[in-house]
């Protein structure tokens, strides 16, 4: 699991362990990781930058000479609303690390789905990505203005549609994908960069500088359930390529609602989803494996 040592993945890590599974979390600390992980059972952290192609290469290599089954992937770790940062290839972070990195990954780790029987891969969108779709011929904001809501729109927009292309070319194989909406929550590392005026335009005031949760905030634990029911819960045994929330596959919304409930359907069309995967490939330089 990426990202499965603090915020929702901890808990997702903590509830998978509980369960008796084997866990190994991806970080960019893998000796923070590893001490917020240290009271949990079966659990392993490494390190993973996954901006950083050579990172998400040497994770995969050390998983895979471990000859661990891999039952659920988890592409959990994400950035949101960062100021226009690029990685060493020119790509804007929120999708390079939200889209790109977990897309390589997945990738790398393909082998050791198709060898374990029913696998699964969980991938974390958010309702945030009604706020853009992906803009395919300019991904990386170098011919229109940067928007960090935009950016980080059109990145969870492609962690739901690679699900859907993801679920499309490995159901056959018994690989089956699932994109996850977890719920609005406050209280994690997500929101490191949120400012009070972002506060204010999404209906949320502080009183002597703490937040006031309004309604519809989820805790942690709450957030968490969803990822864990498209982990591992028998319902979606035949089904796949779908997005979930409030642990149910969501219903399709109209384009400009505002509600978090629901998806549009720009996040789950099939073209859109095979046209990315096709620009996914060329981005990061490699060819899916069969």
């Amino acid at each position: 699991m990426t990202g499965g040592h603090s915020g929702i993945g901890l808990e997702t890590t903590r509830v998978l362990s509980n369960a008796g599974a084997s866990v190994v979390v991806g970080s960019r600390d893998p000796e923070k990781a590893q001490y917020a992980l240290s009271r949990l059972r079966n659990v392993v952290a490494l390190r993973l930058d996954l901006a950083d192609p050579r990172s998400v290469d040497q994770f995969s290599e050390q998983f895979l000479g471990s000859n661990k089954t891999l039952d659920v992937l988890i592409n959990n770790a994400g950035i949101m609303a960062t100021p226009l940062i690029r990685d060493s290839r020119g790509y804007e972070m929120q999708f390079a690390t939200n889209h790109l990195g977990h897309f390589q990954l997945t990738a790398r780790l393909w082998g050791a789905l198709k060898n374990t029987p029913r696998s699964r891969v969980v991938t974390l969108s958010s309702a945030g990505h009604r706020f853009a779709g992906v803009d395919l011929d300019d991904p990386n904001f170098l011919a229109r203005p940067y928007d960090k809501w935009v950016a980080y729109g059109q990145s969870k927009s492609a962690n739901s549609l690679f699900s859907v292309e993801l679920d499309h070319r490995g159901k056959e194989q018994g690989i089956r994908a699932f994109a996850v909406h977890p719920g609005r929550i406050l209280a994690t590392n997500l929101s490191r960069y949120i400012t009070d005026d972002d506060l204010k335009a999404a209906g949320i005031q502080k009183e002597n500088g703490v937040v006031k949760s309004p309604v519809g905030i989820k805790t942690i634990e709450q957030g968490a359930a969803t990822t864990v029911w498209c982990a591992v819960s028998p319902q979606l045994s035949d089904t796949g390529g779908v997005y979930c929330a409030n642990c149910e596959i969501s219903e399709i919304i109209p384009d400009d609602s505002q509600l978090d409930a629901g998806v549009r359907r720009w996040a789950i069309d099939k073209p859109t989803a095979k046209a990315l995967w096709t620009l996914s490939e060329r981005l990061t330089d490699l060819k899916w494996p069969e």
